[in-house]
């Protein structure tokens, strides 16, 4: 029962020390006064550092996204040009207009020097 009286004070003791500033005045904290606050500095940049390369992480994977859309869509259009490439649709596009186009019935001659 003694030791929770003594060990009561105590932690009151620090609590009202570091809400009023007197931990300030602490041997430890006075001599290591630099430490501390390069130790802070390293914490401000860290936070910093890590808040830039989670936002870049964030843009990668957007651009990636937009990078997946825009190769589906050059796919499909490449399909779609294949498409009416097609020697048959050629030659439905000819007699819809009308152009009075025939293919011809013997294959193309090879020229050589």
């Amino acid at each position: 029962m003694d030791q929770d009286k003594q060990s009561t004070p105590k932690k009151a003791n620090f609590f009202v020390s570091l809400v009023s500033g007197g931990i300030l005045k602490e041997d430890f904290v006075v001599k290591n006064t630099q430490m501390i606050i390069v130790i802070f500095i390293l914490l401000v940049f860290y936070i910093g550092n890590r808040y830039t390369c989670l936002s870049k992480l964030r843009e990668i994977d957007r651009l990636q996204k937009e990078l997946q859309d825009v190769k589906n869509e050059a796919i499909h259009f490449s399909g779609q040009l294949t498409g009416h490439n097609r020697m048959s649709q050629i030659e439905q596009l000819v007699e819809s207009q009308g152009l009075g186009l025939e293919s011809a019935q013997s294959p193309p001659y090879i020229l050589h020097k």
